[in-house]
């Protein structure tokens, strides 16, 4: 059996008063790549914010990497977050320490404090996204493509079961955005991470193709959903 990383039952998802996505059910399992597409203001970015305890569930069920969302507070926040990998459009690395800083930063921010296996994770990581020699470069030093895999590498350091990417290739040209979908998609296949991928750029998704959910007129569509009703 497939194990759900993330489970939404009949959820109401509101920003602040307003119910912004109605009845949503949606479950998403281990390694499994799903993108998430919808016009601006359609809810996409309010179930993302759910999904990373930034909005309290009020209404329904939902279960994100064995965390029940109805029961998060303050206190269970990090917590989840930290079996989560978040890589932003913006990369949002901190510009005054190079590449290693910054992920040591990330380590020492999450408790890890033996300097033996934080060198190691670091490594590892930075393998990983094909950067192992550039641990040493300033943000500023490096290409958009290449800062995007050191976003995606911090993304990782505490081995997630889920990433949520908010749209990683918004700012790279077609053939970087290329090489970051080949390795989205290969440490989904490879580490069995879940990856939801909000995006607005068709290119990539008619070139990459998975299921695919749509925040539209207040519901989630789901492609998988679409597919098993048209083949009945």
């Amino acid at each position: 059996m497939p194990e759900a990383i993330v489970s939404l039952q009949n959820a109401n998802i509101y920003q602040g008063s307003n119910l912004v996505l109605q009845d949503v059910n949606i479950t998403i399992n281990k390694g499994e790549f799903v993108y998430l597409v919808g016009k601006t203001g359609s809810g996409k970015s309010s179930l993302l914010k759910t999904l990373y305890g930034d909005l309290p569930l009020k209404e329904g069920t939902g279960i994100v990497a064995g965390y029940n969302l109805k029961e998060m507070d303050w206190k269970k926040v990090p917590f989840l977050r930290r079996t989560l990998g978040v890589v932003f459009q913006d990369f949002q690395l901190l510009t005054d320490r190079n590449v290693h800083e910054n992920l040591r930063f990330v380590l020492k921010a999450t408790g890890w404090k033996d300097e033996k296996l934080i060198e190691e994770k670091i490594n590892d990581v930075l393998d990983k996204v094909g950067l192992r020699s550039k641990g040493f470069k300033m943000p500023f030093e490096m290409s958009g493509g290449e800062q995007q895999r050191v976003d995606i590498a911090r993304a990782m350091l505490n081995s997630p079961k889920l990433i949520l990417a908010d749209e990683p290739t918004g700012n790279l040209d077609p053939e970087t955005s290329d090489e970051i979908m080949q390795l989205l998609f290969q440490i989904a296949k490879d580490y069995n991470t879940a990856v939801i991928m909000a995006t607005h750029d068709y290119i990539v998704i008619n070139r990459y193709s998975a299921r695919m959910l749509k925040t539209e007129r207040g519901k989630v569509y789901d492609s998988a959903m679409v597919a098993v009703s048209e083949n009945k």
